[in-house]
């Protein structure tokens, strides 16, 4: 085994049992004296104690206290117009507390060093009050109790190591508090626990409940590579900056419940089932890893907490709604989350694994095609039939140098995604909503994937323009006003051809002629009719118009008039025949897409 350095302070020169302590005692000297506090002579002891006033500053690293000698200098420090202890500036650092000891109600008016201390049992510093830092780094507790407790300067607690329960309830924070890789094996509970400055829990281990009910985060809060192991519930809290469990990992099933600004869950591992009930947030989820199924779900109502009272929520109280957004889920395996009411509009989907797979319950909302801002026409004249819109193709159109207003530039760090990389995105939701029987809704997936298949780089000239055909005249088979419009167009022109050159002048007349044999016998007559002749004067009549009509209606479904035509209104019946139900056909299909369930 190797020995311990030596501390850096003079120490101690009373003897020790080598068995024990192979060091010796590493207290820090007494003014004056060759030993530390708890190896002065009583007469010694009790001649420094009655020297102290309260609020002195002490200085008594690497001494071992017992309870007794513990409430001795307390007593030496109390006030006695308040009864409770006061030190100025304190340097505990190295110090071992034996048996139950008690800083209750204790004023630190200067800075608090705790560092390496080591509390070998019940720690009370239930409603103590540090008006200066505070440093437990490194220390150790048996159960620490901190309910109360107001730090008004930073409290530094990293590496802490809390053997049994750490209570921490309605413990004020006004700075930073730093428990960073601190290891909480029993319960660590910060209820009602209010947080002024961030509050740093990285890399922290709870090995059992971490309960935060209630408590109030006014700056960020990190957890970024925290261990929960045991943890069945996290929260009902409220963060007004960032929630940040980015690399934290959860070993068993939990309901996380946060009214927050900003959850940012990147790479966090949950290896149980699990559930994010939230408020006003927008969630970063890209990367996150789950095994078995994760919903996260947008709570109507405030949070109830375990006594029957609602979360405050009073720093939301300007926030247009508790409406949550969902800001990405890149690189996660979707086959088991679950989305309900969320805001999917500023969400960045690729990379996304399984999303066909991906299930939406209640009001879960995409963004839309712009529309114009108030009532004013773009230039040029553009107008954009609505439909659901990945975020990620707000971005991309947006980047386009003739871009018209009203798409969304994309946010610093959401990369680029183009035509090829969405269009297998748009298929996956579609799919999905398909597999669920929502028809409607995965029309507008179908529509996007098609327009990424018509900008996309990699398709021939001929299917482009196939594809802007489609496109132009039916919306991909979806907008059945496009199809109508042009068919009714269709139409229209077809009647103006009929009416200027196809319907003939004058009814052409049937002629018979024939011979009669002499001597009698049977009497032959040819019957022949003249051809149409093409039209002349006044051709926009109402009875053309009457007569142009019918061939039109007719030859929409595949029907022929009966009318007498010239060469050129044959031509073009036939082309009218052709073109005009397949736009009626678009029109119908259209239709039974947007109520086919």
């Amino acid at each position: 085994m190797s020995t311990p350095a030596p501390p850096s302070w003079p120490h101690c020169a009373h003897g020790a049992d080598a068995a024990t302590d192979p060091v010796g005692c590493r207290g820090i000297h007494v003014p004056g004296h060759t030993t530390c506090l708890a190896h002065l002579t009583d007469t010694d002891r009790n001649t420094y104690l009655a020297g102290l006033a309260p609020g002195v500053d002490i200085d008594h690293r690497g001494t071992t206290f017992t309870t007794a000698l513990l409430f001795a200098l307390l007593n030496a420090l109390r006030d006695p117009a308040t009864g409770t202890a006061r030190f100025g500036n304190v340097q505990f650092r190295s110090a071992t507390f034996e048996g139950d000891i008690r800083f209750s109600s204790a004023v630190f008016e200067g800075d608090a060093r705790f560092e390496e201390t080591a509390f070998k049992n019940t720690a009370w510093f239930d409603s103590a009050v540090f008006m200066s830092r505070s440093w437990f780094t490194s220390a150790t507790f048996g159960t620490a109790w901190f309910d109360g407790t107001t730090f008004k300067g930073h409290a530094w607690f990293e590496r802490a190591s809390f053997k049994n329960t750490a209570w921490f309830e309605s413990a004020a924070f006004e700075q930073t508090a730093g428990f960073r890789s601190a290891a909480f094996e029993g319960l660590a509970a910060f209820g009602s626990a209010v947080f002024e400055g961030d509050a740093v829990f990285d890399l922290a281990t709870f090995k059992h409940g971490a309960w935060f009910s209630g408590a109030a985060f006014k700056g960020h809060a990190g957890f970024t590579r925290a261990k929960f192991m045991e943890a069945d519930r996290f929260g009902p809290l409220l963060c007004t900056g960032r929630m940040d469990l980015s690399g934290a990992t959860f070993g068993g099933p939990v309901i996380l419940e946060f009214a927050a600004h900003h959850l940012v869950c990147r790479r966090t591992r949950w290896t149980a089932t699990a559930e994010i009930r939230l408020r006003y947030a927008t969630v970063d989820f890209a990367h996150a890893v789950f095994e078995y199924p994760l919903a996260i779900a947008a709570e109507p109502d405030p949070f109830v907490l375990t006594d029957g009272s609602e979360l405050a929520e009073d720093a939301f109280a300007g926030a247009p709604g508790s409406d949550v957004k969902v800001a990405s889920l890149r690189g996660v395996d979707a086959a088991h989350l679950v989305l309900a009411d969320v805001d999917l509009s500023p969400c960045l989907f690729t990379g996304t694994v399984h999303l066909d797979q991906l299930r939406l319950e209640g009001a879960c909302t995409f963004d839309t095609t712009p529309s114009p801002a108030d009532g004013r026409r773009r230039w040029p004249p553009v107008r954009f039939t609505q439909r659901r819109v990945l975020a990620e193709e707000h971005h991309w159109r947006a980047g386009h140098p003739r871009a018209v207003r009203g798409w969304n530039v994309a946010v610093f760090g959401a990369g680029r995604a183009g035509p090829l990389q969405l269009a297998p995105v748009y298929r996956a939701l579609r799919k999905g909503f398909e597999d669920g029987k929502h028809e409607p809704g995965a029309a507008d997936f179908y529509y996007g994937e098609m327009e990424m298949r018509r900008h996309a780089d990699d398709i021939s000239r001929a299917e482009r323009w196939l594809l802007t055909a489609y496109w132009a005249l039916s919306g991909y088979g979806l907008r059945a006003s496009r199809a109508l419009a042009w068919l009714g167009a269709a139409m229209l022109l077809t009647i103006g051809l009929l009416m200027g050159f196809g319907i003939a002048q004058d009814t052409p007349k049937q002629t018979a002629t024939g011979t009669v044999p002499v001597g009698g016998g049977k009497v032959v007559f040819e019957i022949d009719k003249d051809d149409p002749k093409n039209p002349s004067g006044d051709l926009f009549t109402g009875e053309r118009f009457e007569k142009a009509l019918n061939v039109t209606l007719n030859s929409v479904v595949f029907r022929s008039s009966g009318q007498d035509l010239t060469t050129a209104g044959t031509y073009i019946e036939m082309t009218s025949r052709l073109a005009e139900p397949v736009l009626l056909g678009l029109a119908v299909l259209a239709i039974r897409n947007r109520v086919k369930r």
